[in-house]
């Protein structure tokens, strides 16, 4: 049998408003632009998408499920800007045929810079999904996927049975990412890894006309999942949820194939659908996955390079984290707060220098006209946190 398991990302930042070196106000963020991005993507992919979702599990009464992870910043813009979202996310978890997942509540890279801070997210986020959906997750991602062994052992040290990450040629070599694996030096912890190839023919390929497989129906795709059979167990479709009417436009015909999707992979009789804590528990390890440098689902390149690519990249995620023991200290709640938004890994994206082989998903709300623009804006604001700091200490 091999087991559908769908798991997608939601996850918008709070962007940056355009602030120069002669700016001291303290409102960084662009609600005007952050409203206006939640309400547009809310419209064409999250409310659309989410009725889709339900219709489904109404439809095959609990045979089709989903896994999500909903990242603190993006609830925080649902509940300003868009209570319908969230509303329709707490039907989806009332089914319970869907499980959401814990990541950093920032959708931060703490993990690479401040463990404590990383926990203290972590535990953030796990409180929110506790609070919201009445779930207490059992499972973890870390930003963007990124993992190494380093992240397994630490996730599985603060609770959690499972993590996802990318199935990368480079780690995998001869191995398929259809099995489950366990990581080295950790007891019960469990490996998903995203098979990209397939997953990707949706999030990027999907409406390519001069991609070979194009059109791609339900039934084609259903065939490819059905091939696993004999050669694993679980077929690890993970991408953004923006693919659903923002990536790949309703025109496209994304709507009409997740809706066909289902009945074709449960018409044989020898395939379904699983969360990831079914098909955790439902299947055993295949063996050990060893990873000792950090990759992620970003990019040909599968490594953190889209965020550490340059020295730009690398001066500014210094900086911010420099001031990690002295902002929590500070006992200002707003200042903690603004210093953890700006650690949303977003702002150093835009930064990034490098060509970006897998399509234009990756330009998709960026605000500056250059990747320097984008670093000039973040440091000056970084500027006034640290003034903001230093007036703190004095008091």
């Amino acid at each position: 049998m091999a087991s559908v398991v769908f798991y997608f990302q939601v996850h918008q930042p709070f962007r940056l408003r355009r602030y120069t070196v002669f700016d001291s106000d303290t409102g960084y963020f662009s609600d005007s632009d952050n409203r206006k991005i939640c309400k547009k993507v809310s419209a064409k992919c999250y409310l659309p998408a989410n009725a889709v979702m339900k219709e489904l599990i109404d439809r095959y009464q609990g045979q089709f499920r989903i896994s999500y992870s909903l990242t603190g910043v993006i609830v925080e813009q649902f509940q300003q800007w868009c209570p319908e979202v969230l509303d329709s996310f707490k039907a989806l978890a009332d089914t319970g045929c869907v499980e959401f997942i814990t990541e950093t509540y920032f959708h931060s890279l703490a993990f690479l810079y401040d463990r404590d801070e990383f926990i203290a997210q972590t535990r953030l986020h796990h409180q929110l999904i506790e609070d919201l959906f009445g779930q207490t997750p059992r499972v973890f991602r870390n930003t963007e996927l990124t993992y190494n062994n380093d992240v397994a052992r630490v996730v599985e040290q603060i609770g959690y049975k499972a993590i996802l990450t990318e199935g990368a040629d480079h780690i995998l070599e001869y191995r398929s990412p259809n099995f489950i694996y366990n990581p080295p030096n950790c007891t019960d912890l469990r490996i998903l890894l995203k098979n990209y190839r397939l997953s990707d023919d949706i999030a990027f390929r999907f409406s390519n006309r001069s991609w070979p497989e194009w059109p791609l129906s339900a039934e084609k795709f259903a065939g490819w999942i059905d091939q696993i059979n004999g050669n694993g167990y679980v077929c690890n479709l993970f991408m953004d949820y923006e693919t659903f009417g923002e990536h790949q436009w309703g025109d496209t015909g994304i709507f009409e194939f997740l809706r066909a999707l289902p009945e074709q992979v449960l018409a044989t009789g020898k395939n379904d659908f699983l969360t990831v804590s079914q098909a955790v528990n439902r299947c055993s390890s295949a063996g050990e996955i060893d990873v000792p440098h950090m990759i992620s689902w970003a990019d040909t390149e599968r490594d953190i390079s889209a965020w550490l690519g340059n020295s730009m990249q690398a001066n500014a995620l210094h900086d911010v984290y420099a001031l990690s023991e002295r902002v929590p200290e500070s006992a200002d709640g707003q200042l903690l707060d603004d210093w953890r938004r700006l650690q949303t890994s977003d702002h150093f994206y835009y930064m990034c220098t490098k060509w970006f082989a897998d399509g234009d998903v990756h330009k998709y709300f960026n605000p500056y006209e250059s990747p320097y623009d984008a670093y000039i804006n973040y440091m000056n604001i970084l500027d006034n946190v640290r003034s903001r700091l230093a007036m703190a200490d004095r008091t």
